[in-house]
């Protein structure tokens, strides 16, 4: 599955300058050089932590199953 949904490639000076240096899931600093994930199905770069669970919660079709926090107000 993390195959469809995610795209691995290493941050290159390119990617970091030009579309983001942080993690769109937790806004950790990525540097050049670290594997980053491309999350197809919310158009976002993301670090190996965040792709790790976000892939534990998401079904063959890359829908994200469980939520954290499903409601606004608990």
């Amino acid at each position: 599955m993390s195959n469809v949904c995610f795209i691995s490639q290493e941050a290159t000076q390119a990617i970091l300058l030009r579309v983001t240096n942080v993690c769109a899931e937790c806004y950790d600093d990525l540097h050049e050089g670290d594997i980053i994930h491309y999350d197809v199905q919310n158009f976002r770069y993301i670090c190996k932590k965040c792709q790790e669970s976000l892939c534990a919660r998401m079904n063959e079709a890359c829908e994200v199953t469980e939520e954290e926090n499903p409601n606004l107000f608990c």
